[in-house]
Formats: C-alpha cells, sequence, structure tokens
C-alpha cells in the first residue's frame, strides 16, 4: 500500500495516529458523545480514517493538520472518558529516502 505525503496549498502537514484507550464502564458514554457530538475536532484537523479494535477498549484514529496544538486539542475533548498516546507519522517511502 502507498501513501503519498499530504500537502496543503504548498505546504506540508503531519499525519497522527491516535490511539484511544478506554475502561468497559465508559463504552456507553463514548457511544452516546460520538452520536450526539461526533469527534469534535478543532479547525485544522482532517479524519483520515477511524478503526475499532474488535476485542474492544481501543480505537485508532488517524489525522492531519499543519497545528500541533489543534492536535493536542482534539484528544483533549475526549480525555475525561479515554487515555490517549498520539504518534506523529511519516511516510514510509519518505523515511527510507532519508536514511539511505
Amino acid at each position: 500500500m502507498t501513501f503519498a505525503r499530504p500537502e496543503r496549498k504548498g505546504e506540508r502537514i503531519m499525519l497522527f495516529m491516535s490511539i484511544g484507550t478506554y475502561e468497559p464502564d465508559k463504552r456507553d458514554a463514548i457511544v452516546k458523545r460520538m452520536a450526539e457530538k461526533g469527534l469534535m475536532f478543532p479547525e485544522g484537523v482532517k479524519l483520515i480514517g477511524q478503526w475499532t479494535d474488535v476485542g474492544g477498549g481501543r480505537v485508532f484514529t488517524m489525522s492531519e493538520t499543519d497545528d500541533p496544538i489543534a492536535m493536542a486539542l482534539a484528544s483533549y475533548n475526549w480525555t475525561d472518558l479515554c487515555k490517549f498516546e498520539v504518534v506523529p507519522l511519516i511516510v514510509t517511502e519518505e523515511g527510507m529516502k532519508a536514511i539511505s
């Protein structure tokens, strides 16, 4: 699978994988909030995709932004229900070029 580096108006933007982990007793509250308010991403953060662990307890969200503060705010809206690990990513092909 090949991904192109995201760009917007000639400027480079960053990919992020957010891994949200939640306890079983928080599941219903998460489902309710998601149905009522959606992801609540601030302006400047674009959703690429979202996946749920089939075993439950985790959600993986890929997004892009050129604003790390906006990315932090995207997670903050859920910290009462989930713990987050936010991982900045690069396209593998670009990483390989950089080290070769």
